[in-house]
């Protein structure tokens, strides 16, 4: 089904989350376990559940020794192989208090550009729903070059529902909603719904994030719009207000998508 309004968020059948690394990494670290219960909370009620998280660099960082995120692209992929191990180990830690089994997929975006790894990855991820396992989804950064990189999660996720024909995707940062111009700027108003198709004329989107991350809002709003093209229901807001945020309650920002045409019944 279309969760074509944010009273039908309950209603999801099929729901892939997004968290970016500043949420679940350094000091942020112990946001995991709440995500994991709002997760757990949906899976609870029989939707099938797909996260897609960012944090496999951020998370290696300090057991490399480094204090901001590496510039050079091998460093990148060191640190991705320290931590994409210890995110995964996190997760399924906190998982195993709903005894929910978590399956790791990496992807390129190659994987999702040419059509046999593509048809591979949709067909592994739609066996891991059917045995309820909760794939994880990140970029493979240990592999991944700057010609073959999503950029950011944002787009990923939004790929990723397209693929497995999602009712719902939620991006989850650590702004609260999407805001008329960065919300630390005066003059910033929350925009609680954007219908589909609007151009959000007047809407001044910052592109800058954390540092820890590589995403901002410009990234979210061309993520939600991606998925909303393909007939999926967006919701953008923070980590901490996942929980409501997966209930349905008013909070953050709904992309409403585009619903397709009821088929004629004209007689010929």
């Amino acid at each position: 089904m279309t969760t074509a309004s944010r009273a039908e968020i309950g209603q999801a059948r099929r729901v892939v989350v997004k968290v970016g690394s500043s949420s679940i990494s350094g000091d942020n670290a112990g946001q995991i376990d709440p995500l994991v219960t709002a997760l757990a909370e949906t899976f609870g009620r029989g939707a099938e559940v797909i996260l897609v998280s960012s944090g496999a660099i951020a998370t290696g960082m300090p057991y490399l020794r480094l204090d901001s995120r590496p510039t050079d692209l091998a460093t990148q992929q060191a640190a991705a192989a320290v931590g994409q191990n210890l995110l995964i180990y996190r997760y399924q830690e906190s998982l195993a208090r709903y005894r929910i089994v978590a399956g790791q997929v990496l992807l390129t975006a190659g994987d999702l550009e040419n059509s046999t790894p593509r048809k591979n990855a949709e067909r592994a991820i739609e066996k891991l729903l059917e045995l309820r396992i909760l794939p994880i989804v990140n970029e493979n950064d240990t592999v991944a070059t700057h010609e073959i990189r999503f950029g950011d999660n944002d787009r990923l996720a939004s790929l990723v529902a397209t693929l497995v024909g999602a009712d719902l995707l939620v991006l989850l940062s650590d702004v609260d909603a999407l805001y008329t111009r960065p919300p630390l700027e005066p003059g910033a108003v929350r925009i609680d719904d954007v219908p589909y198709g609007d151009p959000l004329d007047g809407v001044i989107v910052g592109s800058v994030g954390t540092g820890i991350g590589t995403g901002g809002a410009t990234t979210k709003v061309a993520a939600a719009r991606h998925a909303a093209d393909a007939g999926t229901g967006v919701l953008l807001t923070s980590t901490s207000q996942v929980d409501k945020a997966l209930r349905g309650e008013q909070v953050g920002t709904w992309f409403s998508p585009k619903v397709a045409a009821a088929p004629s019944t004209a007689q010929v």
